[in-house]
């Protein structure tokens, strides 16, 4: 500890080494910070966490049958079926799975129609196979969708993985408001178009019903009065004839209740030839009821047939109507893509809109002819990150300004405040330059997260208690006479012992939490900020000590 005395007392006596070790501390500083907007060090909510299972949305066009949706999922059956780390797959046709944590917010069990479909994959566990989940999800989801998205078109398939944090509607979730209904149709389809082009984002949906032609049949009262059939008669044999329905029951001794018998047609007889209006009237042509004289009549002549548009199913949200425009992320972060998009957006849209910023990132676009007004908020996993981000950072500064007031009472000197206060700050150096050490050692993308976060403000406490460990023994030795330089020299030397130790314990304990797919971040977190902070506690606050007249020499 000798060595280490004398080359603090060099340095304090030394005023170009004291310039020296400002300006490096400043540089190092900075060159951190500036690490955020260069993208060297990417923040994100929570990085990706590999499961030994994940979930594969199939959604065909609306008003697809389910022999469609069949064929796109028998495609991604076959392909799934090579995998080795495949265990089983579960396809679900026309409804959605069990309730999973990732689709407990997805609005599956809402899914009951022929035109949508689920397939959960599960996999080999995840401690005794080499790719991770969403690794695997990331090299599949080109291929998957390259190949059987074209079977059906219109198609569209999402990779679903287990959400590491809070579950959401989708990454990025676009919510678009608008009292006309084509012009919210119309945009929603060009903010998708500029998600698609956005890199980084994938699985990109518009949350609406596509408008589509079909075939109403209305039954001519009259002509079924005059036949002797019934109104009944005629849905029972549609029903039957498209559809199925019950058409008895079965008592059985084994059974509480009665049990129905399900009548369904074959596959060959439910189809229709085309999807034309000459091949329904043949099919119908085809139907004939008994009336109570005994004369068969066709159906065809007991109903009418029109062409219509659907009707799609209208969303609202606070009273107010809106569509949901869903992307997920690819091994990013959502902030930056986000980002991009929002810009293109405002670019795109300011030639027909005036485009005006509300809220964080939200946009109102008003129509320069119309004068009709159309909201565009961002929620999904990007708000819980961006909310999370400001809470923490709340935290911290509560934290900072709590620390300072503290010391301001017990020392009675702004000054001395200041110093514990700044030497904590700069342990971020130590906790972002520790990300960016372990993305450029690591496979994957190492993101600064949340947990990241809670370990910097953890960190403060740490690094204060260091500089006060300094600051009162340097005081002590001053009031007992020691020159002001030396006795900080001196005061750093003795501290710098348990200043070490409580380092290594904290280091050596992180250790753990550093291989941890969630709490990683707060691991390298400790690790490199517990670090930063020694080296900043006994270099850079003894030459802060020396140049504050808050502490006097006593000579």
């Amino acid at each position: 500890m000798k060595i280490f005395e004398r080359l603090i007392y060099s340095i304090l006596n030394s005023k170009f080494k004291k310039f020296l070790v400002l300006f490096i501390t400043l540089l190092a500083f900075v060159g951190s910070i500036m690490m955020l907007p260069s993208k060297l060090v990417l923040a994100k909510m929570l990085p990706g966490k590999s499961a030994n299972t994940y979930s594969i949305y199939v959604d065909t066009p609306t008003g697809s049958s389910v022999e469609q949706t069949r064929r796109v999922t028998q495609c991604i059956d076959g392909i799934l079926q090579k995998e080795k780390e495949v265990v089983n797959i579960e396809t679900y046709l026309g409804m959605g799975s069990p309730l999973d944590y990732a689709g407990l917010v997805k609005g599956s069990g809402f899914k009951r129609s022929e035109n949508v479909a689920e397939i959960v994959v599960n996999l080999t566990d995840k401690h005794k196979r080499d790719e991770k989940s969403f690794m695997m999800v990331h090299r599949l989801r080109p291929v998957i969708q390259k190949n059987c998205e074209n079977l059906v078109k219109g198609t569209n398939i999402k990779m679903i993985e287990q959400p590491a944090g809070p579950p959401t509607l989708a990454s990025i979730v676009v919510e678009l408001y608008g009292s006309n209904a084509q012009k919210v149709r119309k945009i929603a389809k060009q903010i998708a178009g500029i998600l698609k082009q956005t890199k980084g984002l994938v699985d990109v949906d518009i949350m609406q019903d596509e408008i589509y032609k079909k075939f109403e049949l209305k039954v001519d009262k009259e002509k079924v009065i005059r036949s002797g059939i019934s109104i009944k008669q005629v849905n029972q044999i549609l029903y039957l004839a498209f559809e199925g329905m019950n058409v008895a029951i079965k008592n059985s001794e084994n059974a509480p209740e009665q049990i129905p018998l399900f009548l369904v047609l074959s596959k060959k007889t439910k189809e229709l030839s085309s999807f034309s209006k000459d091949a329904l009237k043949d099919k119908l042509s085809s139907l004939k009821l008994m009336n109570k004289k005994g004369m068969m009549t066709p159906v065809i002549e007991l109903v009418n047939i029109k062409e219509v548009d659907s009707e799609p199913t209208i969303m609202s949200k606070d009273l107010r109507k809106m569509v949901n425009i869903t992307a997920e992320t690819d091994l990013v972060s959502q902030v930056y893509p986000l980002l991009k998009a929002r810009a293109k957006m405002k670019e795109f849209f300011s030639k027909n809109y005036d485009v005006k910023s509300t809220h964080l990132f939200n946009l109102q676009l008003k129509d320069k002819k119309t004068g009709e007004i159309y909201d565009l908020n961002w929620d999904g996993e990007m708000k819980v990150t961006m909310d999370t981000f400001r809470d923490l950072g709340a935290a911290f500064i509560a934290a900072l300004v709590l620390i300072f007031l503290l010391m301001v009472i017990y020392y009675k000197s702004f000054a001395i405040s200041g110093i514990i206060l700044l030497g904590s700050f700069l342990s971020i150096i130590g906790v972002i330059v520790g990300h960016w050490v372990m993305d450029v050692f690591t496979v994957d993308t190492f993101f600064l997260t949340a947990t990241s976060l809670i370990g910097f403000i953890a960190l403060m406490g740490i690094s204060s208690r260091n500089s006060l460990l300094l600051i009162d023994f340097a005081v002590s030795l001053i009031e007992k006479g020691m020159p002001k330089r030396k006795a900080i020299a001196v005061a750093t030397a003795t501290r710098a012992k348990p200043i070490f130790l409580t380092a290594a314990a904290i280091i050596l304990a992180s250790t753990l939490l550093a291989r941890d797919p969630i709490f990683g971040g707060l691991g390298v977190a400790l690790i490199f900020g517990t670090i930063s902070a020694v080296i900043v506690s006994l270099i850079f606050v003894p030459v802060l000590m020396d140049n504050t007249k808050a502490i006097k020499d006593t000579k």
